[in-house]
C-alpha cells in the first residue's frame, strides 16, 4: 500500500512539472532551455522535478507594498474631525 501511494504522489509531482514547465514562458525559464527541462522532468521523474523546483522555474517577482493612502475612517481623517 505505500508503495502505491508514494508512487502516486511522484506520478502527481511529475505532472505538475510537466504542467509548470509547458505554461512557463520562455524567457522566463532559467538554466536549460524549455524543451530540455520538459524531457528532464519526463525521464527523470522525481530528480527531474526537483531539478526544475530548484533550478529552472522562474523566481518570484517581489512587488512593493502599498504605501498608505491616507485616512481609513471618518475619525481618523483631521478634516473631519475639525469639521465637528
Amino acid at each position: 500500500m505505500l508503495r502505491v501511494v508514494a508512487s502516486v504522489a511522484v506520478l502527481a509531482f511529475t505532472v505538475y512539472c510537466v504542467v509548470d514547465v509547458v505554461q512557463t514562458e520562455e524567457d522566463r525559464v532559467r538554466g536549460l532551455p524549455k524543451l530540455v527541462w520538459l524531457v528532464v522532468a519526463l525521464l527523470v521523474p522525481l530528480a527531474g522535478g526537483i531539478s526544475w523546483m530548484i533550478a529552472g522555474r522562474p523566481r518570484g517577482i517581489l512587488q512593493p507594498r502599498p504605501q498608505p493612502r491616507g485616512p481609513r475612517g471618518p475619525d481618523d481623517d483631521p478634516d473631519f474631525l475639525r469639521g465637528i
